[in-house]
């Protein structure tokens, strides 16, 4: 499971700064609920070989009590009930507040593992500045600067440390390896009436709540001949278990699942359509090169005139997904279940399928004879031969001389033959190049 690390502190110490410098980039999934007025922000990081969830939030007051700023705190503290590691953002240029001293106190309440992080501290990483922060009593601070990326790595590595890298299986690797299914969606949208119909019985109660356990619950399933594992995602808890709900819904949980899945089921409510939040949960699975099919829940709950704006909703928010099979299913009433269970096996299949070099080499060199690719300047892109360089999802590498000015257009057309002859779907399929170098390209002699 990835360790989830969350960026706690006052408003403007550069939380958001630091989030972006830790997901390298300016984009994060956001919990879209109605009603909230400051949504945290999740995005995915890495350190070496070893990824972790980032949450960004908002300011933070802990003591709030009206209107937005309670709205905020209560993200915050949802963040730090999802953490695994809570980085307590402070700004040594304005120096230590009262309000730091409020947060200080709430995170030792909290007893979670927390890194005091001082930013804005450029080229002061011995100054005395620093000392008045050792009086919140959160161990030697970081001196950091998100802005210019100085000490990050230090306060990663430090984050981390307590999070060994994982030895991952190789993916779908034999008969017998079981299928890690997972089931996402929005809350109420059915993942918790899909998994127990699956299982056949009330095994396992939905409790729809995060911050009660890190151990992912996963839950062996036979069926057809066929081992899975479904991953918690629903916020499955075994009775007994059972604390006190702070949210309904855990973005960390769906993240998680998504990331340690094979198959992931995206499910979609018939009666309510397409929302941001389903559209970021796909892009998610995505980026993660999942398999996925999506299932549009309750379908029979709606009439003909429903379900094909429905379908042409689904093509247009969901068009990258296009290759995801779509199929119709009631959980409740056990409808579609059959469809469903073959459009796992194929994505699977699909994403895990052995793809020959042979066979690769000879449909890029007739897709060329079909379609060459468009001159760049001086030069053509020369294709050569390509191989399989890995699975779930599968990944063709092409070798040849000046492939950079293979347009994206022509990329895709290269995915839809190899698509067409090997028959996947339900996965991404991923195509890198790898170019030989010209010893003239320079003007060498």
């Amino acid at each position: 499971m990835k360790p989830v690390i969350a960026l706690v502190g006052r408003p403007n110490v550069g939380k958001s700064t630091l989030f972006n410098r830790l997901t390298k980039s300016r984009d994060a999934i956001v919990a879209d609920f109605a009603g909230l007025t400051r949504d945290r922000h999740y995005g995915d990081g890495r350190l070496g070989q070893r990824e972790f969830i980032v949450i960004d939030t908002g300011g933070f007051e802990p003591d709030s009590s009206t209107g937005i700023v309670k709205e905020m705190a209560r993200q915050t503290r949802q963040a730090v009930a999802e953490a695994d590691v809570v980085v307590f953002v402070t700004d040594v240029r304005t120096g230590l507040s009262g309000q730091d001293q409020d947060i200080a106190r709430y995170l030792r309440q909290a007893n979670k593992r927390v890194l005091l992080a001082v930013n804005k501290a450029e080229g002061m990483s011995e100054s005395p500045l620093l000392a008045e922060f050792h009086e919140l009593g959160m161990g030697e601070p970081h001196p950091i600067s998100a802005a210019h990326g100085q000490g990050i790595r230090s306060l990663l590595e430090a984050a981390l440390a307590d999070f060994p890298e994982e030895d991952e299986p190789e993916e779908g690797e034999g008969p017998d390896t079981p299928v890690r299914l997972a089931v996402a969606g929005r809350p109420n949208v059915g993942k918790s009436t899909l998994i127990n119909t699956w299982l056949g019985e009330e095994r396992l109660i939905a409790f729809d709540m995060p911050g009660t356990t890190r151990d992912a619950i996963r839950v062996p399933l036979e069926r057809a001949g066929r081992r899975y594992e479904l991953i918690d995602t629903a916020g499955l808890r075994r009775k007994g278990r059972v604390f006190e709900a702070i949210e309904k819904f855990s973005v960390v949980k769906t993240l998680q699942a998504i990331a340690d899945a094979h198959v992931v089921v995206l499910m979609i409510d018939a009666t309510q359509g397409v929302s941001d939040q389903d559209a970021h949960i796909a892009g998610y699975i995505l980026d993660s090169g999942r398999a996925v099919v999506i299932a549009v829940n309750k379908w029979d709950a709606i009439d003909s005139y429903q379900r094909e704006m429905l379908e042409r909703s689904i093509e247009q928010r969901l068009a990258f997904l296009k290759f995801a099979p779509l199929v119709h299913i009631s959980a409740l009433k056990r409808q579609g279940l059959g469809p469903l269970w073959q459009a796992i096996a194929d994505a699977h299949a699909s994403a895990t399928a052995k793809l020959p070099t042979p066979v690769l080499t000879r449909l890029l060199h007739e897709a060329v004879e079909h379609q060459a690719p468009k001159r760049a300047g001086a030069f053509r892109p020369k294709l050569r031969y390509a191989h399989q360089g890995g699975m779930n999802p599968p990944i063709i590498v092409i070798h040849g001389n000046s492939l950079e000015h293979l347009t994206d257009a022509y990329k895709r057309y290269l995915e839809g033959r190899f698509r067409q002859h090997f028959k996947l779907v339900g996965t991404p399929l991923r195509i890198d190049t790898k170019s030989s170098r010209n010893p003239f390209a320079d003007g060498e002699r």
